[in-house]
Order: structure tokens, then C-alpha cells, then sequence
């Protein structure tokens, strides 16, 4: 068993303990990495405590049994992720939501029913076979049911639920493609399910729905249009950093980041090109020609596929400013801006958490 691992079954760590004492660094098992395209072959894995790197519609994901607390320590070391950082359960069937939740309300039922497989994760009371490091500690836990076959086809293999962050290092763009999950993460899981580009590119959208009324607590691939045609929902003021655990992820910790510095812009023309500088967005700039890298996408859809993507491309080019065109803010483009934006302020996030 892994110190972390140890420490959180034992009682000896707190799940909202100093997010800096409870982040393994410099200690992560090096494994070969197995990538298949069997999902029996990567269940075989998970049963077997390890992780396994699978493709959704949103993003990669990283999974582990839900129900072993030692397998899912090792989501955390091998993305060296806070500790108080809640982990989102999948779940292969709308029936298997309950395996998790030891309550429904009928506000959530009403989005099973309508948005379930999809992009969507509800928060709601936990029952007690979850561990404590998948919920921080927290009495709830966010509950999705992807809508990718092939994770779907991962799930019926393992036959239990699977908790699964983003499957890269914490605070990266998170992957869109199997080959961006290896330049993370080679070496440190056992194995990734090989599948193609994903699907919306952007993390799912998390509501919680343990109250009176629907609170967004994470924009995502869901617009919040659609939900708001069945039942009234409001977007949450964020979480205090210093103060508590977040309810969700995506709500405290830097994210979403490249090692280029990320500059949001409303017009296309406030652009400055150079050697070392990149844009992406929905207009073309000025001088297009005079960026090292230049993404023009055709609409905002297009747009949230390419921008982990293009972050990660960025980098390897040795672009240090990305100059990134804020999309409208409707639909999934308001889960496109949260994420530029937290990506442009990734800076300021990790010097307030210190």
C-alpha cells in the first residue's frame, strides 16, 4: 500500500487538510504503460486495483474503482491532485446511480431521465460504501453516466463504478486524445484505453441537486439553457480557496493550464502576433501569418474540441503567450470562457491557495 494510500485508509490524513501536505510529489511507482483498445483487457486492469486512462465524450478520464480506496489513492499520485479535490463517479446505467447516491430527489430524476448518458454530473448525497478520499470527506459525491460507447463498454467489463478525474497531471489541459493522456501520465498508470479524439472536448457540467433548487457549480459540456427548460438553476458564487473544500471539481485548484501564458481577448484584433505568440479563436487576427501557430475555428463547438489541443501543441512548440478570443456565452460557450479564463489566471489561483 502507497503512503498516501495508507494514510488516508488509516484516518492519518485529513481529506481537507493543507492541500500541500497532502499532495505525493517525487514518489509515483514507475509502470509500463499498456495501451490497448480491448476494454475487457483494461477492466481486467481496474479490477485488479490498478488505474486505466478511457475516453468519454467530454475528456480522457482516469478510473479506478469507486468502491477501493487504495486504487483510487493511486489517481491521485499519479496526478499529483489535492486531496480535497472530490473525485465525479461514472456509472455504466441510470439504475446504477443509486449504487452511490443513497437518495434521488425528484429535481434529479427529472435530469437523469432527460440528460443521462451525457455530460452531465449531479451532486448527491453519498452512500456510505463510497471512501472518503473520492468525496474529500464531503457527505455527497458527483454521480455522471458517460454516453461514449467505449466507456460505456469499460464500465459493463469492470462491472462497478468508476471515479474518474481528467486523465492528466492536475492543473494541465486536460486530454482530448490517448496521446496527450501518455505525455502526462507514461509511466505512472498501468494502462490506457485507446480510443479516438473526443467528442465536446470541454469537462461535463456539475449541478448540484441535494437542495431546494439547481445550483451549477461547474460550467461544462451541458449549456445551461438546457437545463434551465425543466427546472430553474443558478450558477454558484465560487468557493472560497483558502477556506473549504470544493463541492466540485474545477471550483478551487489551478486548471486547464498550459506553460504558455494565456491571454483572453474579446476581439480578434486586440491580437499581437510574434515568433513566440499563438491565437486561437472564432475570428481571424491581424497578421495571421506572423503567429507561430494560428487557429481560426468555423464555430464554438469546433472551438471548445480544439482548445485543450492546441494548449498542448503550444507548448511543445515553445509558444510562451496565447492569445485566446472569448467566445459568446451561450451554450457551451460559456464553459469555453470559464475555461480560458481560469487558464489565463492559473497564476493568480495557485499564489491564493498557498
Amino acid at each position: 500500500m502507497s503512503v498516501f494510500a495508507e494514510a488516508f485508509t488509516t484516518g492519518r490524513l485529513e481529506p481537507t487538510a493543507n492541500p500541500a501536505s497532502t499532495i505525493v510529489r517525487g514518489r509515483v511507482t514507475t509502470v509500463k504503460t499498456v495501451v490497448t483498445r480491448s476494454p475487457i483487457e483494461a477492466a481486467e486492469y481496474l479490477r485488479n486495483g490498478e488505474v486505466v486512462a478511457f475516453p468519454t465524450e467530454t475528456v480522457y478520464g482516469l478510473g479506478a474503482n469507486a468502491f477501493d480506496a487504495v486504487a483510487v489513492a493511486k489517481i491521485f499520485e499519479a496526478k499529483e491532485r489535492p486531496a480535497d479535490n472530490p473525485l465525479i463517479v461514472h456509472v455504466g446505467s441510470k439504475d446504477d446511480v443509486r449504487l452511490v447516491a443513497r437518495d434521488v430527489p425528484p429535481l434529479a430524476s427529472r435530469l437523469i431521465e432527460a440528460f443521462f448518458p451525457g455530460p452531465l454530473t449531479l451532486v448527491l448525497p453519498r452512500r456510505t460504501n463510497i471512501p472518503d478520499i473520492v468525496t474529500a470527506g464531503l457527505d455527497t459525491v458527483g454521480v455522471r453516466m458517460p454516453r461514449h460507447p467505449v466507456a460505456l463498454d469499460l464500465l459493463h467489463a469492470a462491472g462497478f463504478p468508476l471515479c474518474a478525474p481528467s486523465a492528466n497531471r492536475s492543473g494541465r489541459p486536460s486530454p482530448t486524445t490517448w496521446k496527450a493522456v501518455l505525455e502526462d501520465l507514461d509511466g505512472r498508470i498501468a494502462c490506457v484505453l485507446e480510443g479516438e479524439a473526443t467528442e465536446i472536448g470541454i469537462e461535463s457540467t456539475v449541478v448540484d441537486a441535494t437542495g431546494p433548487e439547481l445550483v451549477v457549480l461547474r460550467s461544462g459540456g451541458l449549456g445551461l439553457e438546457a437545463i434551465a427548460q425543466l427546472a430553474p438553476v443558478r450558477m454558484a458564487v465560487e468557493a472560497d480557496a483558502g477556506e473549504r473544500s470544493p463541492v466540485s471539481p474545477g471550483m478551487k485548484y489551478r486548471h486547464y493550464a498550459p506553460v504558455a501564458r494565456v491571454v483572453p481577448i474579446g476581439d480578434s484584433r486586440l491580437a499581437r502576433a510574434g515568433r513566440d505568440a499563438a491565437f486561437i479563436g472564432l475570428h481571424t487576427p491581424q497578421q495571421p501569418e506572423s503567429f507561430a501557430r494560428c487557429r481560426v475555428l468555423p464555430d464554438v463547438g469546433s472551438y471548445a474540441r480544439a482548445l485543450f489541443a492546441f494548449f498542448r501543441e503550444c507548448d511543445a512548440a515553445g509558444v510562451t503567450s496565447i492569445w485566446a478570443e472569448l467566445p459568446p456565452p451561450d451554450g457551451i460557450g460559456a464553459a469555453l470562457r470559464d475555461r480560458i479564463e481560469r487558464a489565463s489566471h492559473a497564476e493568480m489561483h495557485q499564489n491564493r491557495e498557498r
